[in-house]
């Protein structure tokens, strides 16, 4: 049974369930520099694709459709890789319409970014609806996982735009059996598929004196259907991220512990 001593602690050691930062300018580096804290990144899920085999299953026909929607970079690369695997070779008539202008350029990836019509929006889904709705006649396929936003479909539905989900990949749960004592003070999740994670590596956690943080409704929700407590919610009216809500809670929390 994982478990934390009954004394409250100062905050020093964290595990974010996310990759570790690549860049060098990262609010994490500057989170351990101020609080002289240790910050662990382990994803605690993993994507992988799913079969040809199983994508067939689906009986959906790519080259039936005139746009693509990608989300992602993940969802770049599972589209292409099904392509491929399935010997479909996409036509340069495909548009392409990105959450971001990022999500687009990776594009460059796999074909010739400047021969092809290619649409982003601003980062959100309602703002690429926005774009979308302006191409009403085309027929849509969105490359997605197989847990994704509800609110994709829906919006697509309400705006009467023609399209197809393709359940490319799909999230699993890491192995973190190498992890054993789950030994941290905060413990920060970012998607509720990492607190399924959390009870499928260790059904037995106990939260104890463990502080969580969650980010988003949708994780505070599963925090919540787990029996677990999240002592640190983002985004809040004070807080837009959870590096600044960390901040102020080991500030704080530390100011008042021994």
């Amino acid at each position: 049974m994982l478990n934390k001593t009954p004394n409250a602690l100062k905050i020093k050691k964290i595990i974010v369930s996310q990759p570790e930062p690549q860049s060098e300018k990262s609010p994490y580096l500057d989170l351990i520099e101020k609080h002289n804290i240790k910050i662990d990144f382990r994803p605690f899920i993993q994507v992988e694709g799913v079969s040809s085999k199983e994508f067939r299953q689906q009986r959906i026909d790519i080259l039936q459709h005139t746009a693509v929607i990608f989300t992602s970079r993940t969802a770049i690369d599972h589209f292409f890789r099904i392509c491929e695997e399935v010997r479909v070779t996409v036509p340069e008539t495909m548009k392409y319409f990105c959450i971001t202008e990022t999500v687009a350029l990776y594009l460059q990836k796999y074909i010739v970014y400047r021969k092809r019509r290619i649409f982003f929006g601003q980062g959100m889904f309602p703002q690429l609806m926005e774009v979308i709705s302006k191409h009403k006649a085309e027929k849509y396929l969105i490359p997605l996982s197989d847990v994704h936003k509800t609110e994709i479909p829906k919006s697509l539905d309400k705006a009467k735009i023609k399209y197809t989900k393709a359940i490319l990949y799909r999230t699993v749960s890491s192995d973190l059996s190498d992890l054993n004592g789950m030994d941290y003070d905060i413990l920060v999740f970012y998607s509720p598929s990492g607190i399924k994670s959390l009870f499928k590596n260790f059904p037995d956690f106990k939260q104890g004196n463990t502080k969580i943080a969650a980010f988003g409704p949708t994780t505070a929700k599963a925090v919540k259907e787990h029996k677990l407590k999240a002592d640190i919610l983002v985004p809040t009216p004070n807080c837009s991220s959870m590096t600044q809500a960390l901040d102020e809670y080991i500030k704080t929390h530390n100011k008042n512990t021994k």
